[in-house]
């Protein structure tokens, strides 16, 4: 059963920078799309960021596109997302997620969830 784990979230000022991981227990990372979500307060999940098993394609959200990169290392069971230039509008619980059916944005494509890292951005 794969299991995954956020961390790297916390609260920053606009225009700085944060990086989340997602680490994956249980199973190898590299058999899994691997995509990043946030859902703000009163407000649906929505999908961030994604990338394909070997890394080779990553899909961006217009709204993070130039400002987030996600990035995996399978080796070490790992993906990543590097946030720059955060707005407060990024805040949000952050979650990744799992999904052996492709890439994409939609969340119900992801079958395993981690339990999400808080990212707060002050104004």
């Amino acid at each position: 059963q794969l299991q995954l784990v956020e961390s790297g979230g916390d609260m920053v000022q606009s225009g700085g920078s944060l990086r989340l991981s997602c680490k994956a227990f249980g199973t190898l990372l590299e058999y899994y799309t691997i995509g990043w979500f946030r859902q703000a307060p009163g407000k649906e999940r929505e999908g961030v960021s994604c990338v394909s098993t070997n890394g080779g394609s990553k899909v961006y959200a217009d709204f993070v596109k130039g400002r987030f990169s996600i990035t995996r290392d399978n080796a070490w069971n790992m993906v990543y997302l590097q946030m720059n230039n955060l707005k407060p509008e990024d805040t949000g619980v952050y979650y990744c997620a799992a999904t052996g059916l492709g890439d994409g944005l939609d969340p119900q494509l992801y079958r395993y969830w981690g339990q999400g890292t808080q990212v707060t951005v002050s104004s």
